[in-house]
């Protein structure tokens, strides 16, 4: 079926030299490290371990960490596999088109846009806020929105992400750069705020390490907001225990994402059978070890309860708690940092997966169009930006919030059974790195991600199936009909049907009895 065609990995490679739909090679490993710490070490780092710990956790939140870390490993062994196979843009889009068909591919590349949307908007409108926040501290009052046609503006917003666009509509080696020198500030505070918060910490606060389990309280447990996995068992809703423990690694995954997106420069990368595998595993390790300096510094600081009674917890929580209400100051000004960063790769990433599915004809074909000079997607990178800041600036996106893991996760889930998928189409292919212990760690790493998947709620599964039914339009409405890979098979096949015609009616000819020959002469004299 046409549904299932596949797109071979030397077509995709050989469009990725396609003149004007192409981008330039610039990005080496310090690069993809930069980048990968970059997108993942954002205001989560400060927040999310704070909620996990307080409403899920409690002081296990260090192995909810480790568990969303291994988790991200075994997909990011898979992408970088796949990287060094593929080295083309369109991450995990490119590499289900390759294996799984085309309809999955589509599918996976519009879970991705859900992702790198939601994320870049839900950080873009968080940022104006800190800046706000910043602002108050150093005594300027500066609103976080302004009024502009009777619409209320998050004016930060709209600055961060028209910056960051500009950038990476110049070059992606600049945007690199850039990100470099905050990335390198962002971390030297989190290495600051852990040093500083270990002085603090209570051994006592570490007990019980694994809270025992206690029921959801009343209001929170409603069929909307408990997960999935407890809708469909029947189980009552509870916060803590081993469940609270796994429910904790999946909120917690959400300060894993955005590895993912490095994958999809992989097109802009030198060398990239070795620098993709190099810099993604390198990053995932500095931010695995600061994720959990920072949690064991939270939870060694205060009781976990003292987290569970705050709604808007975060490591400033903590450090209030016991007296050092000064280091809340520094961790706003990280979080402004942080998120800086994680913005611009996430648009980055946004107008890659959009460039790679344009460049196929499932989106227009003019979108993908690069520049001649620097060779960037602008069309799409500006489109992008437009989006991002129109759905930051004027929407609430607190609500989308967990759409990003549920997009994130099901992309893990596809790349990992399509590195299986591969290994056996196409056992000749060169890898420049393999998943060890393959197909056992592969499994193992889808088996993984849709557990954290039916750890979300019933809510951001609903909204999920709107989002995919959305999708379906698009793609039977439009991508379907206008797919580059679809058309050359069209074409082939007419064509061979055209020879195939012209086989057989020469064969007539030449089969036709001289008897009738004759008489036609016959006729005709």
């Amino acid at each position: 079926m046409s549904l299932w065609r596949t797109k071979s990995i030397e077509d995709s490679i050989a469009d990725s030299l396609e003149k004007g739909h192409s981008l330039k090679r610039t990005l080496g490993t310090w690069d993809l490290m930069i980048m990968g710490v970059a997108v993942a070490v954002g205001a989560g780092i400060f927040s999310v371990g704070a909620k996990a710990a307080g409403s899920y956790a409690g002081p296990s939140v260090t192995l909810a960490f480790l568990l969303a870390a291994f988790t991200c490993a075994l997909a990011i062994m898979c992408y970088a596999e796949f990287a060094s196979a593929v080295p083309v843009a369109g991450s995990a889009y490119t590499f289900t088109y390759a294996t799984l068909g085309e309809l999955l591919a589509w599918i996976i590349g519009w879970d991705l846009i859900l992702e790198m949307l939601t994320a870049a908007a839900v950080i873009a409108k968080y940022w104006g806020i800190y800046l706000s926040t910043v602002f108050d501290l150093a005594g300027w009052d500066v609103p976080a929105t302004i009024t502009v046609v009777g619409l209320n503006v998050s004016w930060g917003a709209f600055v961060i992400v028209a910056i960051f666009t500009t950038l990476l509509v110049l070059g992606t080696q600049l945007s690199a750069r850039v990100a470099s020198v905050f990335t390198i500030i962002k971390v030297a505070i989190v290495v600051f705020v852990i040093v500083a918060g270990a002085f603090f910490i209570k051994v006592e606060n570490y007990t019980p390490f694994i809270p025992e389990s206690v029921p959801t309280p009343e209001g929170e447990g409603d069929v909307w907001m408990q997960s999935l996995f407890s809708f469909m068992t029947g189980a009552a809703p509870a916060q803590y225990g081993l469940f609270g423990l796994l429910a904790g690694a999946s909120l917690v995954f959400f300060a894993f994402i955005g590895f993912d997106v490095v994958a999809t420069s992989a097109e802009e990368v030198k060398n990239p059978q070795k620098t993709l595998p190099r810099g993604i595993f390198a990053g995932l390790a500095i931010v695995t070890v600061l994720y959990i300096g920072v949690s064991l510094v939270l939870t060694g600081m205060v009781p976990y309860t003292v987290l569970a009674d705050d709604p808007n917890a975060s490591l400033a929580t903590a450090f209030v708690s016991v007296g050092a209400g000064w280091a809340a100051q520094i961790i706003s000004v990280g979080i402004l940092v942080g998120l800086t960063t994680v913005i611009m790769v996430l648009l980055l990433g946004l107008s890659r997966v959009l460039f790679a599915m344009s460049r196929d004809g499932l989106l227009p074909r003019w979108l993908s169009v690069t520049s001649d000079k620097r060779r960037t997607p602008a069309r799409i990178q500006i489109i992008s930006g437009l989006a991002v800041a129109l759905i930051a600036g004027l929407t609430d996106v607190g609500v989308l919030e967990e759409m990003i893991n549920i997009g994130t996760l099901s992309a893990f889930v596809l790349v990992s059974i399509a590195v299986v998928v591969l290994r056996k189409k196409r056992p000749d292919l060169p890898r420049a790195f393999k998943v060890p212990f393959s197909p056992f760690l592969p499994i193992l790493s889808a088996v993984l991600c849709v557990w954290l998947m039916l750890n979300l709620t019933t809510l951001t599964w609903a909204r999920f199936g709107v989002w995919l039914i959305i999708g379906f339009a698009v793609y039977f409405l439009y991508g379907r009909r206008h797919s580059v890979l679809g058309l050359k098979l069209k074409a082939a096949k007419r064509e061979a049907a055209e020879r195939e015609a012209a086989i057989l009616a020469a064969g007539k000819r030449d089969a036709a009895p001289d008897s009738v020959v004759s008489g036609e002469s016959d006729s005709s004299r």
